[in-house]
């Protein structure tokens, strides 16, 4: 036997050869154990929010028009386009998505589904490829598993307002040319902003704000669910913060609860949580305009922006505090409302906190001065 013979027969030396082959022919030399998963159900962490969102058609509150039509859709009736229009956290959203689980079930939601909102890009060469890909594609009016399912697509998009106008200027020849194998729902806060040649083509319904009963049933529900300790002023409390937003009330509760774990809530942690502006402070801020004094104004608003409360709240509640106000009259009113909608506008084009700040109460100082001397 030669040398060459005995360093290959040589187990030394064959091993790594034999791992060398088997990679080379895409095998695996020594597969290494899979871990095993511990028994039971694993717990998920999942947002309240997506959690308790309603699963069918029948479970969104207090949108009875909408239910309606889109109930008579399930029984067999064809779906026209549509357009969801009215507040946040209403239940827009939820609605399509639950009509869509309901038509084509959970096995083909994804091949049926084309869901865009604001985080997508969605400029006119998105409208002419992607949207326009998708519309274009047939669908069969028969499940994977048999059952039968509506021969159609849908194709949501969210926040439609937020498009430019050139997209949505494409978007109506797809909607035109693609009707029998595409639906579209376009959801929006601002249905002004839509394209009319668009509204003209969709159903429209207008979801209404949540009434305070729906909004504390819903929540209480929630918080027996996950064994919340808050009673009814925490309650009142959460619905007063969130504006009707049952989104947002549902973000802050879980947020809370996160925080105080099964303690009780109470409205100061509710004020936490959701950067509400203190009643202390903002009668501190209403006693620096009475007093008719730049200084105490100017040591009030720096102590306030310290503080890192958020300008744009900070106006929210001077807003309310002036509807509520006994001592100025409806002219001085109006003047105040006239500068706050003017220092929002500043705000939101990145003016100075400090500045906007002051200036909106030099104004509310000087309308208060006026009607205690008389010159109103």
């Amino acid at each position: 036997m030669t040398f060459p013979e005995v360093l290959w027969r040589s187990p030394s030396f064959a091993c790594p050869l034999l791992v060398m082959d088997a990679f080379l022919r895409g095998g695996v030399a020594a597969a290494k154990p899979k871990p095993v998963e511990p028994a039971g159900k694993v717990e998920r962490h999942v947002p309240w929010v997506e959690k308790y969102r309603p699963r069918a058609v029948d479970d969104v509150a207090y949108q009875d028009e909408a239910v309606t039509v889109l109930r008579k859709c399930l029984t067999g009736g064809d779906l026209p386009n549509l357009l969801f229009y009215g507040p946040p956290g209403t239940g827009k959203t939820s609605t399509i998505l639950a009509l869509a689980r309901q038509l084509f079930g959970n096995d083909i939601y994804r091949d049926r589904v084309l869901e865009l909102n604001a985080s997508d890009d969605r400029g006119i060469q998105v409208v002419r490829d992607k949207v326009k890909q998708f519309a274009q594609r047939t669908a069969s009016a028969t499940r994977p598993d048999g059952k039968p399912c509506p021969p159609y697509k849908i194709c949501i998009l969210d926040e439609a307002d937020s498009m430019t106008h050139a997209a949505q200027a494409a978007l109506r020849r797809t909607m035109e040319k693609e009707s029998k194998s595409t639906r579209f729902c376009l959801i929006c806060n601002y249905v002004s902003r839509i394209i009319e040649p668009l509204t003209s083509r969709c159903t429209k319904f207008r979801f209404k704000p949540l009434t305070v009963g729906i909004l504390q049933t819903r929540l209480k529900d929630i918080s027996i669910k996950e064994s919340v300790d808050i009673g009814d002023e925490g309650l009142d409390a959460l619905v007063s913060v969130s504006g009707g937003d049952l989104r947002k009330a549902i973000t802050y509760l879980q947020s809370i609860h996160r925080l105080k774990g099964m303690e009780h809530i109470t409205e100061q942690d509710i004020s936490e949580v959701a950067s509400v502006v203190p009643v202390s402070v903002m009668e501190g801020l209403w006693r620096a305009c009475r007093s008719d004094s730049y200084d105490n104004i100017q040591a009030t608003v720096k102590t306030m922006l310290a503080d890192a409360y958020p300008a744009s709240q900070i106006l929210m509640q001077v807003h309310e505090g002036l509807i509520e106000s006994n001592e100025l009259n409806d002219r001085q009113k109006s003047a105040v409302a006239e500068q706050l909608a003017l220092t929002d506008k500043r705000l939101a084009d990145g003016a100075d906190e400090y500045l906007q700040l002051m200036d909106l109460s030099c104004v509310i100082m000087n309308q208060i001065c006026r009607q205690s001397t008389g010159a109103a």
